[in-house]
C-alpha cells in the first residue's frame, strides 16, 4: 500500500470514527431531556477534579482524553500496581518484564520489549508523582497506590507540558495533600493467599494533623509482604516453592505551610524498598533442563516453574524529596517545583544458562559449564529537576501559562558476571589457542597470544581491562543527561468554542561513556555524546454543544531523544549475526504527530467519553534482540502509525446499582519494512506487521450493587471482567510463528539439534475478580475477595536469553488470590 493511500484511508477511518461520536453524543442529549419532561430521578455524579493542564478543572471539561481513577475506584477493584489499574483504563498497556521492569504504552505507541541492559533508551510514557517527574525507562517506579486522591492518564502526546517522555501520554500519581482544617486519617490491614499455598499482606496507614492556622502534616507508612508463586527446580533434583515472593516498605511526609490563602509551600519527602526474591518467570526451556538430555535428568517445565544454580533477588530503594511553592499574585500565579531523586536498582539474575552456553561454544569442559554465574545489574540514579511557571488566574476569556524546565540526570548503569573459578577455564582456553597447528606459521594476539615471539598466552587479567577477576562479563555505562526547556500555552473562550495553543522549546544535551572487559566483552572504552533541540506544538479546540456534552479535537506533536548503542559483545556472536547487527551505531530522535477526535457528555447518572485518534509516527525506535550476541540494539523504523477508537461508559443503572465499561480498539503496525544487507527482513519490521506489545482489543466491565442492611451500614457485592487481547513481546515474533528455537548446543547428553517449538503470539487472557463488602459510618469497611478467580495463568511477555540459545520463557501473571481488608478511616 502507498503512503498516500495510506493517508486517505486514515483519513476516512478518522471521520468515520468522528461521525460515530457524533452519533454517539446526540442521544445523549435527547435522553438529558427526555428524563427532565418525564420528572425521572436524576442521579448527580461527583466531579472529578483533575490538573492535566496544570489548571483545577473537571475531566469533562479537559479539551482531549484523559482518565482518572479516584481513591474509592482503587480500593473497590483491589489495584495494588499500575498494571493492576491499567485493565480499566482504554488505550493503556503494560508489558511486565518483571518486579519494578514494567513497560507502559498508550494509544499503541510502543517500541517493544526494553529491557534491563538498554539505559540509554528513553522513555515513551511521562510518570509524574504530583508534580515532580520520577520517570525512568526500563524501570517504571512501583508506587504503592495508598492515600492516592487519583491516577491521572492523559492520552497523546504531552510533551508541551510534560516533556520528552510523555511522546505516548502521561501518568500523574495524585496524592491526597496537607489540609490545614481537620484531623483524618486511616488504617488498612490486609492478608491475602496466593496460589493457594503462600501468604500475602500489608498494614498501611495515613494522617492528617493541623498544627496550627497555617501549618499541616500529613504522614503515609506501609509495608507490604507479597506471596510467591513460582516455584524452582533447582540442580540434583531439588524444588523450591515460591521463590518470586517480596515485599515493599515506605512512607511519605508532606508539610504545608500556608501563612496566608495566596502562599503556600509544601516540602515533601518519599522513601521506598522494594525486595524481591525472584521473578515470575515460566521456562520452557533451559540449557540445564530440557527434555532432550540423557545424562543429566530430562525436565519438562510445568506451569509456573523455572530452573535455578542460584537464587535471584531485585532490589529498589528510591528516595525523592520535591518542594512546591504556590504564590498569588494578584491575576496571575507562580508555581515553583524543586525535587531531587536519588534511586538505587539491582537485578541479580541467574545468569548460569547464559554463561554455560558460551563455555560450550568455546569448547570449555563440563566443569566450566555448570558454573553458577551471577549476572549483576546495578543502576545509581540521581536526578534535579526545577520547573517554574507562571499563569494566568482570572475569570477572563484569555487565558495563558508560560514556564521554564530544567533537568541534571546522572545515571550509572553498570553490570557485573561474578563466576568463581572461571578464570582457571579462561587460561587453559588462551593457552591451547596460543599454540600454532603449523611450527612455522607463528601464533598471533587473535589465536590468544599476547606475545607472538615467545608464545606467551593471554591470561583472564590481560583481557579484564580493570575489572574484576571470575567475571567474564563487566560493564560501566555512565550517563550526563542535561534538559532546558520553554514552554507556554494560552486559550481563548469564544462562549461555547475554546481554542488552545501551545508550544514547548527543548534543548538536550547526553554524554555517555562505556568501558567493558572480560571474555565475552569487547575491551571497550568509548565516549559519545548525543544532543537535540526543537519544538512541540500543540493546537486543542473545545465545542459545548450542551450543558451535558461537548465535543474536542486535538493535533500534537511528540518527542523522544535518540542516542547510541552499545557495542555489540561480539565474542559471543557467530559471524552471521555479527554481520547484520554490527551497523547498527546511533538512532536518531523519534517524533510523531497525534490527531484525535473526541465527545464528553453526561445525563441522568451516565457518563460517556469517547475519542478516535491516530498517530503519524517517524523514526519509530525500535528495539531488537541481536541474535546470539547477548546483546540489544536500538534502530529507527522510518514510519508507523497507531489509530484507534476508545470508550469509556459509568453508569447509575438503580440506585445503588453502578456500571461502567471501559474498551479500546486500536491498530498499530509499521508503514515501512527494513531490511538487512542480505535483503533480507530484519527482524518482524514489515509494512503491515504489528507494533509490539500492544493488544488490538482491550476492555473491562465492572458492577457494584450496594443496599442498605441497617442503619448506619451498607453492604455491597462487586464483579469485574478484564480482557487483554493478543500481543507481541518484539516485531520479530510475529514472523514465523509458532517458531522452533534450536540451541545448537550439544550438553548433557543432548544433540543440540532437538527443536523446542514455541508460540510466540501471547494468547488474550481474561481475569474475573469479585467483592463482597461492608461499608459503616463509623468509618470502618471490611471487603473479602478474590482475583483471577478462573486461576488464568496470562503469558505477559516473552524471555529469551541470547537468542533463545540459553533459555526460552516467558514472564506470567498472578495466580488466583483470595483475600481479606479491613480499613477503619477517621
Amino acid at each position: 500500500m502507498s503512503r498516500s493511500t495510506h493517508a486517505t484511508r486514515t483519513r476516512i477511518a478518522l471521520a468515520a470514527a468522528t461521525s460515530a461520536l457524533a452519533i454517539l453524543a446526540m442521544p445523549t442529549a435527547a435522553a438529558a431531556q427526555a428524563t427532565q419532561t418525564q420528572g425521572q430521578t436524576t442521579y448527580t455524579e461527583p466531579e472529578i477534579i483533575v490538573t492535566a493542564t496544570k489548571r483545577a478543572s473537571t475531566i469533562q471539561d479537559v479539551p482531549f482524553s484523559i482518565n482518572a481513577q479516584t481513591q474509592e475506584d482503587i480500593q473497590k477493584s483491589g489495584a495494588v500496581t499500575i498494571e493492576d489499574l491499567s485493565r480499566n483504563v482504554a488505550g493503556l498497556s503494560i508489558q511486565n518484564l518483571g518486579p519494578g521492569q514494567s513497560q507502559v504504552s498508550i494509544r499503541g505507541v510502543s517500541a517493544g520489549q526494553v529491557v534491563r541492559d538498554q539505559p540509554g533508551v528513553k522513555e515513551q510514557v511521562g510518570v509524574y508523582l504530583d508534580e515532580s517527574v520520577i520517570s525512568l525507562s526500563l524501570f517504571t517506579p512501583d508506587l504503592d497506590l495508598f492515600d492516592l486522591n487519583r491516577v491521572e492518564t492523559l492520552r497523546g502526546p504531552q510533551g508541551t507540558l510534560f516533556g520528552s517522555g510523555s511522546v505516548g501520554g502521561t501518568i500523574r500519581y495524585i496524592t491526597n495533600q496537607p489540609d490545614l482544617n481537620k484531623v483524618e486519617g486511616q488504617i488498612e490491614g490486609n492478608l491475602n493467599l496466593v496460589d493457594g499455598d503462600d501468604l500475602g499482606g500489608y498494614l498501611k496507614g495515613a494522617i492528617n494533623v493541623p498544627l496550627s492556622d497555617t501549618l499541616a502534616v500529613r504522614a503515609v507508612g506501609y509495608h507490604t509482604e507479597y506471596g510467591g508463586f513460582i516455584n524452582a527446580l533447582r540442580e540434583g533434583g531439588g524444588r523450591d516453592k515460591d521463590v518470586n515472593d517480596g515485599r515493599r516498605t515506605g512512607g511519605r511526609l508532606a508539610i504545608l505551610f500556608e501563612p496566608t490563602p495566596d502562599i503556600s509551600i509544601t516540602p515533601r519527602i518519599v522513601y521506598q524498598e522494594i525486595r524481591a526474591d525472584g521473578f515470575n518467570r515460566q521456562e520452557v526451556f533451559n540449557v540445564f533442563a530440557n527434555p532432550f538430555t540423557t545424562t543429566r535428568p530430562k525436565v519438562t517445565f510445568k506451569e509456573r516453574e523455572q530452573f535455578l544454580l542460584l537464587d535471584e533477588k531485585f532490589a529498589d530503594d528510591t528516595m525523592i524529596a520535591d518542594l512546591t511553592a504556590k504564590f498569588g499574585l494578584g491575576g496571575v500565579s507562580l508555581t515553583s517545583v524543586t525535587s531531587y531523586i536519588d534511586r538505587d536498582i539491582l537485578a541479580s539474575r541467574d545468569a548460569s544458562a547464559l554463561t554455560g552456553s558460551v563455555s560450550i561454544d568455546l569448547g570449555f569442559p563440563d566443569a566450566a559449564v555448570t558454573l553458577p554465574s551471577n549476572l549483576r545489574d546495578t543502576t545509581s540514579l540521581k536526578t534535579f529537576t526545577q520547573e517554574v511557571r507562571l499563569a494566568s488566574d482570572n475569570a477572563s476569556p484569555f487565558q495563558w501559562l508560560i514556564g521554564g524546565f530544567y533537568s541534571d540526570i546522572e545515571r550509572v548503569y553498570a553490570q557485573r558476571l561474578p563466576t568463581p573459578g572461571y578464570d582457571v577455564f579462561v587460561n587453559q582456553f588462551f593457552a591451547a589457542a596460543c599454540q600454532p597447528n603449523d611450527p612455522a606459521t607463528p601464533a598471533d594476539e587473535s589465536a590468544g597470544c599476547k606475545d607472538p615471539a615467545t608464545l606467551t598466552p593471554l591470561t583472564a587479567r590481560d583481557i579484564a581491562n580493570g575489572f574484576p577477576d571470575n567475571s567474564p562479563y563487566n560493564a560501566d555505562i555512565p550517563y550526563d543527561i542535561k534538559q532546558k526547556a520553554l514552554f507556554g500555552e494560552i486559550s481563548y473562550d469564544l462562549g461555547k468554542l475554546t481554542a488552545t495553543a501551545g508550544l514547548r522549546y527543548y534543548d538536550f544535551k547526553e554524554v555517555r561513556t562505556f568501558k567493558s572487559g572480560g571474555l565475552f566483552a569487547n575491551g571497550d572504552n568509548n565516549r559519545d555524546r548525543t544532543k537535540s533541540d526543537g519544538f512541540t506544538p500543540r493546537f486543542l479546540l473545545s465545542y459545548e454543544a450542551s450543558d451535558n456534552v461537548t465535543f474536542n479535537a486535538q493535533a500534537s506533536k511528540g518527542f523522544r531523544l535518540g542516542g547510541v548503542n552499545d557495542p555489540l559483545n561480539l565474542p559471543l556472536c557467530t559471524p552471521e549475526d555479527e554481520a547484520i547487527f554490527g551497523g547498527f551505531q546511533s538512532y536518531r530522535d523519534e517524533t510523531l504527530w497525534n490527531y484525535e477526535a473526541g465527545v464528553k457528555s453526561r445525563f441522568n447518572g451516565v457518563t460517556l467519553n469517547a475519542a478516535a485518534f491516530y498517530t503519524d509516527i517517524k523514526n519509530l525506535q525500535v528495539t531488537l534482540d541481536a541474535g546470539s550476541c547477548s546483546s540489544r540494539v536500538v534502530f529507527n523504523v522510518p514510519s508507523a502509525h497507531t489509530q484507534g477508537l476508545e470508550v469509556e461508559l459509568a453508569a447509575r443503572l438503580a440506585e445503588g446499582l453502578d456500571f461502567s465499561l471501559n474498551g479500546s480498539i486500536i491498530e498499530s503496525e509499521f508503514d515501512s519494512t527494513v531490511t538487512d544487507g542480505t535483503g533480507a527482513v530484519l527482524a518482524g519490521i514489515r509494512e503491515g506487521n504489528r507494533l509490539p506489545s500492544v493488544p488490538k482489543f482491550q476492555m473491562s466491565a465492572n458492577a457494584s450493587y450496594t443496599y442498605p442492611v441497617r442503619a448506619g451500614m451498607d453492604a455491597y457485592i462487586a464483579a469485574s471482567f478484564q480482557h487483554v487481547g493478543t500481543r507481541y513481546t518484539q516485531p520479530s515474533d510475529q514472523e514465523n510463528t509458532p517458531r522452533s528455537f534450536v540451541s545448537g548446543l550439544a550438553f548433557g547428553g543432548a544433540p543440540g539439534t532437538n527443536a523446542t517449538v514455541v508460540d510466540l503470539k501471547l494468547p488474550d487472557y481474561q481475569l474475573v475478580n469479585l467483592s463482597a463488602g461492608i461499608e459503616m459510618d463509623n468509618g470502618l469497611d471490611v471487603v473479602l475477595y478474590v482475583n483471577n478467580l478462573f486461576d488464568e495463568n496470562a503469558l505477559l511477555s516473552f524471555d529469551r536469553e541470547r537468542g533463545g540459545r540459553a533459555r526460552l520463557g516467558f514472564s506470567v501473571g498472578q495466580p488466583r488470590t483470595y483475600g481479606l481488608t479491613v480499613r477503619k478511616s477517621f
